[in-house]
């Protein structure tokens, strides 16, 4: 039996890729008002999914600094 993934364990990927279905269907104009509205909702979660992982990734980044010899190396802010 496998766990079903919460949103917050997909990968930016697959969240973006989900994302770009419903847009998809949304746009299509065939998809009932009740159905429409989950789409959106379910489009909006998404959304912010994807915006929390990118903000993450970016904060990874900044992180990083770059030593003389050219390597990169992680930063802790904290220090």
């Amino acid at each position: 039996m496998t766990a079903k993934k919460t949103r917050q364990d997909e990968t930016f990927e697959e969240a973006l890729h989900r994302l770009e279905e419903i847009v998809q269907r949304l746009e299509q104009g065939d998809v009932p008002l009740e159905q429409a509205m989950q789409l959106y909702e379910e489009g909006v979660a998404l959304s912010r999914t994807c915006a929390e992982k990118l903000k993450s990734a970016e904060l990874t980044l900044q992180k990083l600094s770059k030593d003389a010899a050219g390597t990169f190396t992680l930063t802790d802010e904290d220090a």
